[in-house]
């Protein structure tokens, strides 16, 4: 048994956030995309 910790699962755990923050910033962009196309058909009168 080795006392030194394994970095894969740091590695692994990096990636997995920065796959979760991706998700999460492309949804949030996209509705906030269709918010504002509502706003702007509204503004319209469509």
């Amino acid at each position: 048994m080795r006392e030194a910790l394994d970095q894969w699962t740091f590695v692994i755990a990096a990636y997995a956030l920065t796959a979760v923050g991706t998700l999460a910033l492309v949804t949030w962009s996209w509705l906030a995309m269709r918010a504002a196309e509502r706003r702007r058909d509204a503004g319209r009168g469509r």
